[in-house]
This record gives C-alpha cells, sequence and structure tokens, in this order.
C-alpha cells in the first residue's frame, strides 16, 4: 500500500510540513470517476475465481478492462475537476488489491511461490505500521515515493506477463522469464521503496509540534 499523493501530509523533498488537502479535492461521493473505480474493485473477486480456476485468458480480459476503467477514472476525474477523497482512497486500494489477487490466484495453483507472496503483503503491513505511527504524531500518509511508483509498475506489468504464458502456452518462452524478471526485481524495490518510507517517518516524527500540521478532521470542524 503506497502513501498517497493526495492526503495531508508532511512534505519529505523540501522538509516543509503541509497540512490541509488542496482545495481541488472534493467530498462528494457519487461521481463518475468513483463509480469506475467502484466497478474495478467489485471485478476484484471475479479476477480471482476466474485466476483460481485456471481460466487466465478470462482473467487477463478482466484485468484489461479494470485496466481501462483505471486510465478513465483518473482521466475524468482530472477533466471534470471531480478529484474527490474517496477516489483517492479506492484508487490505489484497487491497485493493491489485483496485486493481491493475482499473487494468490497464482501461488493458488503452484505457479509462484508463496514466500514471493509474504515479501509482497509483508512490505504493505510494514507500512500500514508506519501510517499507524504518523496518525499517532500527527501526519498523514507520506508523499508518493518515485521509486514505489516503479516497483508497483514491475509487479503490475509481471503479473499479468506471467498469466499470459499460462493461458497461451505459444508466447510461454519469452512472457514467463520477462515475467519473472519483473517481478523479482519489482519485490526488491518494493522494499527498498519501503526502508525509504521508513526512515523518512522517522526523520518526520522527530519535527517539533510548533511546526507540525492542524489535523484535516481539526480544519473542518
Amino acid at each position: 500500500m503506497e502513501p498517497q499523493s493526495g492526503s495531508p501530509a508532511a512534505s519529505v523533498d523540501s522538509g516543509i510540513v503541509t497540512g490541509a488537502e488542496g482545495s481541488g479535492v472534493s467530498s462528494k461521493v457519487i461521481t463518475l470517476p468513483n463509480l469506475l473505480s467502484m466497478l474495478r474493485l467489485a471485478l476484484v473477486p471475479v479476477f480471482l475465481v476466474l485466476l483460481v480456476r485456471g481460466e487466465d485468458a478470462w482473467a487477463l480480459l478482466v484485468l484489461a478492462v479494470a485496466s481501462l476503467t483505471d486510465f478513465l477514472d483518473g482521466y475524468l476525474a482530472r477533466r471534470f475537476r471531480q478529484i474527490t477523497r474517496l477516489g483517492q482512497l479506492l484508487d490505489p486500494a484497487a491497485d493493491r488489491l489485483y496485486i493481491f489477487a493475482a499473487l494468490v490466484g497464482l501461488a493458488w495453483r503452484d505457479l509462484v511461490p508463496w514466500w514471493i507472496v509474504l515479501v509482497i503483503v509483508g512490505r504493505d503491513v510494514f507500512l500500514l505500521g508506519l501510517g499507524v505511527i504518523l496518525a499517532n504524531f500527527g501526519f498523514g500518509p507520506l508523499p508518493v515515493h518515485q521509486l514505489g511508483k516503479v516497483a508497483t509498475f514491475c509487479l503490475f506489468y509481471a503479473l499479468p506477463m506471467i498469466m499470459l504464458g499460462e493461458a497461451f502456452p505459444a508466447v510461454s518462452w519469452w512472457s514467463l522469464p520477462v515475467g519473472w524478471a519483473f517481478g523479482i526485481w519489482g519485490a526488491f524495490l518494493y522494499w527498498w521503496a519501503g526502508i525509504i518510507y521508513a526512515v523518512e517517518t522517522a526523520r518526520v516524527i522527530r519535527i517539533p509540534r510548533a511546526i507540525r500540521p492542524i489535523p484535516s478532521d481539526t480544519l473542518e470542524r
């Protein structure tokens, strides 16, 4: 689970702490981008069931539809200024759930070892713990680090490539090695980014209380 760039957070790049959310973020719930995000979330169990049953071609199709809604909700949110707090939560949650579903489905069929699942899930549990620490000190999640984005991209690329090799054996000679290369590299970068977040968390919580941000829930009262 990557820290979210849209949440109130400490700015780790400049060393300046900022607390209020951007003025363009809405509290609306029912928007077209949010509905697309909800559709993507609803497709997660469908994707997992298809993957566990070995229907890899159909699972890839569901993943393609989910990826299309991911692109569309981001585009529409920016185009029509419908960026919402709910959307900022749903979007990364859906991304993580698809990664977890793909890992669990492939591990269930012994196509990837369970230790890879534990490595990826363990890192997100680690970040969740950092989030709790930050919240206890009055901070929101840290801004997304570029390395975390690269790690997530590697995993998003790796898992469909492994599925592609299983769905279409004719291309497995190149899709499986490429998928595994991206998967191992992505897992390494995933934890590297996690260590960076841990270091930044340790630095941020040492900031004197006098210059800490006011929690957003206080600002809204």
